[in-house]
């Protein structure tokens, strides 16, 4: 397969698949594929024979059966843009009262995404079945088996209509949202980094000639394919060492990384080095970490802002930032990735905890700090995080703060 393809694939993936029409779409798929299973079932022998067997199940008039069919579809219809309206709502609230950047996560909510796409899979089955039901010079054409499954269907879509309601209801409240971040953002944290970092610089050797890559493109650069840059690697017995953390937004002929081993490189080999590195927009917190730690640092923002003035969500964005900050103080994105051999082959460059903390928490202070709330929930977070870093590696960051928010609440006394 063309790389570019791969390249278009790997960075458009996540978005596809978390996309609010990806699993209807695919649903839908589903319930169309068993329109035709039922409808062969119906009209097979074996079908004939279970309907004679039993007449309640017998459906012989077409009239009735289009009228049935026909009722449901327009009921679930109705169903599906009232629930498609509900979910608009919602987010149009979570934009306006938190940030944009939490409809992500509540976008990719599997379980609205499965309720939607089963009223769109039951009406694709009702239309599909729709066209089925016709006289034939031979008598009425009616597949009474599948129609009674698309009651079932309606009933099944009416109970879960009612739980929707309750669940969506729930999804709108911002400790939800929050809880929600904060957890894709350790899940991620979790899967990615690791108990311990190397140091670059003990690791490369100066004195190889080094050729600089430019990016082609503006744009966030965003993550690499490891397997491609690996192979890249071994192939020529080079390394790289990228000059940008991920996430940074890269102007045109930027330098990008570092290519230690080759003095120059030709325009094929540049060409597969920057089909592996992604450019594309958005904020993926199932990629980089430090976005879900940027997404709750904004929902606080937001919040202090005089137009919302909700210090009481700042807090549980504060509270939520604080159980990260304590697992991101001895885990880190891992600076250094080996072959298989245990060579080291690509750096990157992580974000250190310094950066991230002051990057999420000053702003935060700046916009509440002559709030009482805010003092009191930076000031108990700070402590927590002090007793939680038994190495004292972070101690400096964390006093800087605790100073301030000391003199601030000193101030407020006086």
């Amino acid at each position: 397969m063309n790389k570019g393809i791969l390249q278009w694939v790997r960075t458009h993936y996540t978005k596809i698949a978390n996309s609010i029409a990806f699993y209807p779409a695919i649903i839908a798929i589903c319930f169309l594929f068993l329109s035709w299973v039922m409808l062969k079932i119906d009209f097979s022998v074996w079908g004939k024979h279970f309907k004679q067997q039993l007449s309640w199940l017998s459906l012989k008039d077409a009239s009735t059966a289009r009228t049935i069919v026909s009722t449901i579809t327009a009921g679930i219809l109705s169903l599906t843009v009232f629930s498609f309206s509900m979910v608009m709502i919602v987010l149009n609230q979570a934009a306006s009262q938190m940030s944009n950047r939490v409809l992500t996560s509540m976008i990719e909510n599997r379980f609205q995404q499965i309720v939607l796409g089963f009223y769109i899979g039951t009406i694709v089955y009702a239309l599909f079945l729709l066209s089925t039901i016709r006289n034939i010079q031979s008598g009425i054409y009616v597949p009474a088996i599948s129609i009674y499954l698309l009651i079932l269907l309606t009933v099944i879509n009416i109970f879960l209509f009612i739980y929707f309601l309750d669940y969506v209801t729930q999804t709108v409240k911002f400790e939800t949202v929050i809880e929600r971040v904060k957890q894709q953002t350790l899940h991620t944290m979790k899967k990615q980094y690791c108990n311990h970092s190397e140091d670059i610089i003990t690791t490369l050797n100066s004195e190889q000639p080094v050729t600089k890559v430019y990016n082609k493109q503006s744009g966030y650069y965003q993550d690499f394919d490891k397997k491609q840059l690996m192979k890249i690697a071994k192939e020529e017995d080079i390394f790289f060492v990228f000059q940008q953390q991920t996430g940074t937004y890269l102007i045109e002929h930027s330098c990008l990384l570092l290519l230690y081993g080759k003095a120059a490189i030709s325009s094929e080999l540049e060409k597969k080095l920057l089909l592996a590195v992604d450019f594309f927009n958005g904020q993926p917190v199932d990629r980089n970490a430090d976005y879900g730690f940027k997404h709750l640092a904004e929902v606080a923002i937001k919040a202090l802002s005089p137009g919302i003035n909700d210090p009481a969500t700042a807090v549980l964005s504060i509270n939520a930032l604080s159980g990260l900050f304590a697992y991101r103080l001895y885990h880190c994105m891992p600076a250094v990735i080996k072959d298989e051999e245990g060579k080291p082959r690509i750096f990157i460059k992580p974000s250190s905890f310094k950066e991230l903390f002051e990057n999420c928490m000053l702003p935060i202070w700046d916009y509440g700090k002559n709030d009482r709330y805010i003092q009191n929930a930076m000031l108990h977070m700070l402590q927590q995080l002090r007793v939680a870093d038994i190495e004292k590696k972070q101690e400096p960051v964390l006093n800087k703060l605790m100073n301030k928010v000391k003199a601030q609440t000193e101030n407020n006394q006086d």
